[in-house]
């Protein structure tokens, strides 16, 4: 896992908002009597989630017309490959979770940290859903799914697209943080650098032990 820029702002999410305390999840499983339960399919890191974690990552991407591999992929990554709603970024940034929200992402989303930590692995899967709900038909590839995460602006952007560049007078810590994905150390990070992990993990967990 590495260190964020702070998130970009995420616009008004109000639109986001379709439901209260006293409603279902924003995402839910399918019905148990669903002829076609998307928990039947197998993805990547499958064998490491609950058959409702998996089922409730299907139907986000199913809603939001991406490959539900590449987001377990992304979490993967994220989280060590433990997939804990309360594991802490290393780097004392202060995200959290499946996804390492920020503070500031989490306050945007309607959260906290705090709060996220607390909650099981897939009632925070619900916050993920709505954090990547503005990005609806973007997302094509793995690389873009990362993108959501570490740096939005790549998100469509050719694979040689630059996140982070050490010369950046403007933003010096940016490159600092994220130095770990320069992986030809040429002081630029493209976007196929940083999603080289993330592929990788998606590498891994394809394999037959991890998928189901």
């Amino acid at each position: 896992m590495t260190a964020k820029k702070p998130p970009e702002p995420l616009g008004d999410l109000s639109f986001l908002n379709t439901t209260t305390k006293d409603d279902v999840p924003f995402f839910s499983a399918p019905a148990a009597d669903d002829p076609f339960p998307p928990a039947a399919a197998t993805i990547a890191w499958g064998k490491k989630v609950s058959p409702e974690f998996k089922a409730k990552v299907l139907s986000i991407a199913s809603e939001l017309d991406f490959d539900a591999n590449f987001l377990m992929a992304a979490m993967a990554f994220e989280s060590g490959e433990t997939f804990s709603p309360a594991i802490q970024n290393a780097a004392g940034s202060g995200a959290v979770g499946l996804i390492q929200f920020m503070p500031t992402t989490a306050a945007a989303l309607g959260t906290s940290c705090q709060q996220l930590e607390c909650m099981s692995a897939e009632a925070q899967l619900d916050y993920v859903a709505k954090y990547f709900a503005a990005y609806k038909g973007k997302l094509r590839n793995v690389a873009d799914v990362y993108m959501v995460i570490l740096w939005p602006a790549g998100v469509g952007k050719p694979d040689d697209y630059v996140l982070f560049d050490k010369a950046d007078a403007q933003h010096p810590k940016r490159y600092m943080q994220n130095r770990g994905l320069d992986l030809d150390k040429e002081g630029k990070i493209t976007k196929a650098e940083a999603a080289a992990m993330v592929a990788a993990k998606l590498e891994k967990g394809m394999r037959p032990e991890y998928i189901g």
